[in-house]
């Protein structure tokens, strides 16, 4: 099928359009001024708080087990969160009120926080010069977005604050997820995950998200310690579950992927940056990555430490989402004013053809992802 840029533009308009309808944050507002989902959301909230259900007196679990009954069929059930989105932690903490496992005492996994991502490239500047990391750099620089996001970030990232003469990290980090989460994947990917064949350019890599305050401290926290102050703070709990969802390695699976989806996999874990469990390379002579923390003295929950931080050392999925992103250069330019392109996006099950013209080459991003693409 030809899908004509006017085409593109429409569906993705409606499905904005749908997704919007959806909004934690209108659906609370909905429930809140109804007088019959309104005591529902406020007992189920109750139970949500602290650490369960007992303020509520005896019969606690089967008053939260109607609440959540109930608002399975309200607007609540459904709704979902932008990353990134004005008032992203109050939505998500209308999220979590549902979804929360304290009320049964299991770990739900339930991934209905989506991101929507821009993912056109406002810039025809190529990128397919032999240093991808200096390139990154340099077309970061020339986009108005990104080059003042980035110089926010890195000034947040290196002041010293007056009393202790150390960077403030949570400052830092706030910046470092405004960055990621407003400029469009294509400048933020290739500076984060562009190849490098020399130790110097895999350090200028390592030290994109400037390390010194957003990743590393004196000592390394047990990861079980970073997983428990993530899981208690609704975004980082929701990027966390977004990134074990997207990047669910798969023996069976033909790229490595249970999802399928390199792109996907790869927005999910530039959305855990700024969090306590900011990923990060481990040095500068390998690919390695993972979030800065250990799993010595985890007594009888080190299978579970383990298996948490393989997510990042031993997985599949996300070694070859990376290893995709380095082997493929695939760049606006290269399309301008080439007429019907197939694009096989690399990752993907299906593949889409665009109507390319000379001033409508970003339309081309829809269909092929942040360079993850063959012609």
């Amino acid at each position: 099928m030809i899908f004509s840029p006017l085409s593109l533009l429409l569906t993705f308009a409606l499905l904005e359009v749908i997704l919007a309808g959806r909004d934690c944050l209108v659906a609370g507002d909905s429930c809140s001024s109804d007088e019959t989902c309104s005591p529902r959301l406020r007992t189920l909230r109750q139970c949500v708080a602290g650490n369960g259900s007992m303020k509520l007196g005896p019969g606690a679990r089967s008053q939260c087990a109607n609440a959540v009954s109930a608002l399975l069929s309200s607007p609540l059930h459904g709704c979902q969160c932008k990353r990134g989105m004005k008032k992203e932690k109050n939505c998500l903490s209308i999220y979590w009120s549902l979804h929360q496992s304290i009320i049964h005492g299991l770990c739900m996994r339930d991934y209905d926080y989506v991101r929507l991502a821009s993912i056109t490239a406002d810039s025809d500047v190529g990128m397919t010069t032999v240093n991808r990391c200096l390139d990154a750099a340099k077309a970061c620089n020339v986009d108005d977005l990104c080059q003042k996001l980035r110089t926010e970030y890195v000034s947040a990232c290196i002041k010293p604050t007056a009393k202790s003469g150390l960077c403030n990290r949570p400052k830092c980090n706030k910046a470092l997820r405004r960055f990621f989460d407003r400029v469009p994947a294509d400048y933020t990917h290739e500076l984060l995950f562009c190849p490098c064949t020399d130790t110097a350019c895999a350090e200028r890599r390592r030290q994109t998200i400037v390390p010194s305050c957003s990743y590393e401290s004196v000592e390394k926290p047990n990861c079980i310690t970073q997983m428990r102050i993530c899981n208690a703070d609704y975004v980082c709990r929701s990027r966390l579950a977004q990134f074990q969802y997207d990047c669910e390695p798969s023996k069976t699976s033909a790229n490595g992927c249970k999802q399928g989806n390199f792109g996907a996999c790869l927005l999910a874990y530039t959305g855990l940056i700024g969090s306590t469990i900011t990923p990060n390379y481990v040095d500068n002579s390998t690919s390695s990555v993972a979030p800065w923390c250990s799993c010595s003295a985890s007594g009888s929950r080190r299978e579970e430490c383990d298996n948490f931080l393989g997510y990042f050392t031993d997985n599949i999925c996300l070694s070859e989402c990376h290893s995709a992103h380095n082997k493929v250069e695939c760049t606006d330019s290269w399309f301008w004013g080439r007429g019907v392109v197939d694009i096989h996006v690399s990752g993907y099950s299906d593949h889409c053809q665009a109507s390319v013209q000379n001033a409508n080459s970003h339309f081309l991003s829809f269909c092929c992802h942040l360079w993850h693409c063959v012609i």
